[in-house]
C-alpha cells in the first residue's frame, strides 16, 4: 500500500459506527470531513479530546464538516461512550484495523515500559472531493480543535 499523499484521494472504506451508521466514505462527497483516530474509549486525552471536538460542533457544521472518531474499540463500547459524553457525532468502530491501516496510525508504543501495538492520536482533513487536504499526526489534545478551525479559515 502507498503512503497518503496530501491533495490525492484518500482511501475508500467502510466501517460501522454508532447510532446503527453504516459509514462508507465515498458517501461523503459534497462535505469536508474529519476522521479523528484515538487510542481508547473513556481514557482521560481520549474523552478531553471528544469533548473538546463537541463544543467545537456548530463551528465545524457551519464549515460543512462531518466529524467521526475512529478507534478499535467495539460499538457497544462506542455506543456508551458517546451516550455518557453526550458527543453529536458518531464514532467508527475499526476492529480489524482497516481505516488505521489505510491512513498509518498504527504504531508500537511504551506503555509502562512494554511495547504496545496501538493508535497514535492523528486526525485527517478530506475534502469534499475526497482528498485528503491536510493530516496532523502525534496529536496533542490542547489546542488541536483550535488548530484544525483555523486551517479551515485559510
Amino acid at each position: 500500500m502507498s503512503e497518503l499523499q496530501i491533495n490525492q484521494p484518500a482511501p475508500s472504506f467502510s466501517l460501522e459506527g454508532t447510532s446503527g451508521l453504516n459509514f462508507l466514505s465515498t458517501d461523503y462527497y459534497g462535505k469536508k470531513i474529519i476522521l479523528y483516530f484515538y487510542p481508547k474509549d473513556s481514557t482521560p486525552g481520549c474523552t478531553n479530546e471528544g469533548i473538546d471536538f463537541t463544543f467545537a460542533y456548530d463551528q465545524f457544521k457551519a464549515l460543512n464538516v462531518e466529524i467521526f472518531g475512529v478507534s478499535r474499540d467495539s460499538i457497544k463500547s462506542h455506543e456508551n461512550f458517546k451516550k455518557k459524553y453526550s458527543f453529536p457525532f458518531d464514532l467508527l468502530s475499526d476492529p480489524d484495523e482497516i481505516a488505521c491501516n489505510f491512513f498509518g496510525v498504527i504504531k508500537m508504543k511504551n506503555m509502562y515500559g512494554k511495547m504496545v501495538k496501538g493508535i497514535e492520536r492523528s486526525t485527517f482533513l478530506i475534502n469534499e472531493n475526497g482528498e485528503l487536504i491536510q493530516e496532523w499526526r502525534g496529536v496533542k489534545v490542547d489546542g488541536h480543535i483550535q488548530e484544525i478551525l483555523e486551517f479551515l479559515s485559510i
